[in-house]
């Protein structure tokens, strides 16, 4: 794995240039040009190492886990249980290998809290509050249990530096059975205070889920300090791969909660008569799980680990702030980035709409330059509505990504611009 340099006794300092050797995909070219990725919200690419661990596990280990009893079939299960804890610390669960619970991606984790959590506690009038920059995932299960319950969703508006609005929390929190979060906006970049909005939850009787699928891959993440019943996060965004995802849930709240999806694996007794559920996590991961998928999961943990969350979240800081700037300087008005101006105060996320282009054709004047920007309403149709577009494009970095990246992604937009000017 790529080294770090250090620039003080306690300040690592990414060496991006470095460390994305470790990338085999940011090695090729498009369009006759060196690949400069800058969608990592959506997906971010795999070092080596999580390719590696897959790659060995499917070739020497491969048996379902939990079943057999030889030996292949044991070490299976030994090495996904290995993950599930392995995953739980990187989070700070006080109970990794009771708390964490593998699904196929966080949408499906968002699914199993309004599956589980809602069908058993929320009845007609009952109240649910999210975000007005809420991800599709963690604002359509809720419609939906309201179109079957009846129950209430209330919103936190935003305000035109794309922060939440907390004048009126108390009111907005009063009744409320659940809160829903983001933990940093995959369209804003915006960082919301968690810890903050949970204790309030919890005064005015409210459960917590937060998706923290754009967190948890670029800064230190406790869920204890974070205050948080649930938690929801997908391996594919932080350098590991499709197929899975994790929910966290407080030990005491997934013990009481029903199994989500029937079928072999989440049960212990089957009769005639009835069932009896399996213990956690277990009874929430029916048939046969992502058990490569996991393997790189845990994988992907120890590279993180390697690098060091500060170390990530120090870099991306630094990035998101050498981008705005450059943008800006180039650009002017001719460019509106949304989300809050500090860099410091937001992730390493940046959408914004470009004179009168269109941001499917940025993207695609981009990608003729080797540029992978996002375009689209990123899955926050509501969000996209309060900023009053129907799109924007979106630049993403991930650890591998630095300044060169930026200038690239700078001058990229400066043909986009000649092009359509």
């Amino acid at each position: 794995m790529a080294e770090l340099t250090t620039t003080g006794a306690d300040a690592p300092a990414l060496d991006a240039a470095t460390l994305r050797k470790d990338f085999p995909i940011l090695a090729r070219e498009v369009h006759g040009r060196p690949l400069t990725y800058l969608d990592s919200a959506a997906s971010s690419q795999r070092p080596t190492a999580v390719l590696d661990a897959m790659r060995e596990y499917d070739e020497t280990t491969h048996a379902n886990v939990h079943r057999g009893v030889y030996a292949i079939a044991e070490e299976a299960t030994r090495r996904f249980e290995a993950a599930r804890v392995n995953v739980g610390r990187f989070i700070g669960a006080p109970d990794p290998g009771r708390e964490v619970v593998f699904t196929k991606n966080a949408t499906e984790a968002l699914n199993l809290v309004a599956h589980s959590w809602g069908r058993t506690h929320l009845g007609r009038g009952d109240v649910v509050v999210l975000t007005e920059m809420e991800h599709h995932a963690n604002i359509v299960p809720w419609h939906m249990l309201a179109a079957e319950r009846g129950i209430e969703l209330r919103w936190l508006p935003i305000d035109d530096d794309g922060r939440l609005v907390l004048d009126d929390l108390d009111a907005v929190l009063d009744g409320a059975k659940l809160l829903g979060l983001t933990c940093m906006s995959n369209v804003l970049g915006t960082l919301n205070p968690v810890a903050e909005l949970a204790a309030a939850a919890h005064a005015a009787g409210a459960v917590v889920v937060a998706d923290a699928c754009q967190s948890v891959p670029h800064q230190p993440t406790d869920v204890s300090a974070l205050g948080v019943d649930f938690l929801a996060f997908s391996a594919h965004k932080m350098l590991g791969p499709t197929g899975i995802g994790v929910l966290w849930g407080r030990e005491e709240l997934l013990a009481e909660l029903p199994p989500f999806l029937g079928g072999g694996e989440m049960i212990l007794d089957v009769r005639k008569d009835g069932f009896t559920p399996n213990d956690i996590p277990w009874r929430f991961e029916a048939g046969t799980p992502p058990i490569t998928e996991a393997v790189g999961l845990g994988a992907a943990v120890d590279y993180l680990r390697a690098v060091g969350m500060d170390a990530v979240r120090a870099h991306e800081v630094s990035l998101t702030a050498y981008a705005m700037d450059a943008l800006t300087e180039r650009f002017g008005d001719g460019i509106r980035i949304f989300g809050p101006a500090e860099a410091e105060d937001r992730g390493g996320v940046l959408s914004f709409a470009f004179g009168d282009v269109h941001p499917h054709d940025v993207s695609q004047i981009l990608d003729e330059y080797g540029v992978c920007v996002r375009a689209g309403h990123h899955c926050a149709k509501p969000l996209m509505r309060r900023l009053g577009v129907n799109a924007t494009a979106r630049a993403s970095f991930g650890p591998y990504n630095d300044e060169h990246d930026v200038d690239t992604l700078v001058d990229a937009l400066d043909a986009a611009g000649r092009f359509f000017a």
